[in-house]
């Protein structure tokens, strides 16, 4: 059975060697190339006879200080065929989700590295799972990106929105129709309802009992006073 052909790309020469040594221990597995220069890498990815052989490229974000493992993973993949692994001695959470946008089939902490022979194994049967570190960042990064996201969601909506009008919006999510709010804020109910179009025309929202319903899950609200009035359609 042919052995499983390896790149590693590791800027650290100690590390680089100590494991390419220890991988080549391994009786299925054979370290083709090793290097930590970006330069290098790319000059075996063009290669002068073909594609590179390559089963699986272990790739450490980090090189000599940037992230340009991320860049090099995406190369390498494209080059090779190759399933490709994110090394890292850190936990550079920022660089997870890029590196699997990349390309990168799973994420090692260096430190682990005794686990790394059967990560290999199972990069090269295209089965490995990514590890519960890679998953667990991946779920971090998500969250982020989600917060983010809804952050930018309510600084819209605040942009759009007057506090006037997000405090008719209020009135309305707490039950008051058109004519209690008009009676409430001593306003005529022209004036109200105008109000309430032009909320629905900025937001682009269906109905206003809508359009308070957002707001509230975006925690626009104060805190609520009990004893509102009945609901009644607005």
């Amino acid at each position: 059975m042919e052995p499983i052909r390896v790149w590693i790309v590791e800027d650290d020469p100690d590390w680089l060697r100590g494991l390419s040594d220890y991988l080549n221990r391994q009786n299925d597995i054979e370290v083709r190339f090793a290097s930590g220069s970006p330069q290098a890498v790319r000059e075996a990815l063009q290669g002068s006879g073909g594609r590179p052989e390559a089963d699986v490229v272990l790739m450490d974000i980090m090189l000599h200080g940037a992230p340009d493992g991320i860049a090099l993973a995406e190369e390498a993949a494209l080059a090779t065929g190759a399933s490709v692994i994110m090394l890292t001695s850190l936990e550079e959470k920022d660089f997870i989700l890029r590196s699997f946008q990349a390309g990168a089939i799973d994420y090692r902490v260096k430190s682990d590295f005794e686990a790394l022979p059967e990560a290999v194994r199972a990069a090269a049967r295209r089965l490995s799972a990514i590890s519960p570190q890679a998953a667990e960042r991946m779920r971090e990064e998500f969250r982020r990106l989600k917060r983010i996201e809804r952050e930018l969601e309510v600084r819209k909506f605040r942009d759009l929105v007057t506090p006037s009008e997000l405090e008719m919006l209020e009135l309305i999510d707490r039950g008051y129709s058109q004519s209690q709010i008009a009676d409430k804020r001593f306003v005529s109910i022209r004036t109200v309802k105008n109000h309430v179009n032009n909320i629905l025309r900025k937001l682009r929202s269906g109905s206003s009992k809508e359009a308070a319903r957002q707001a509230k899950e975006m925690g626009l609200f104060g805190e609520e006073s009990g004893g509102g009035p009945k609901r009644e359609d607005t």
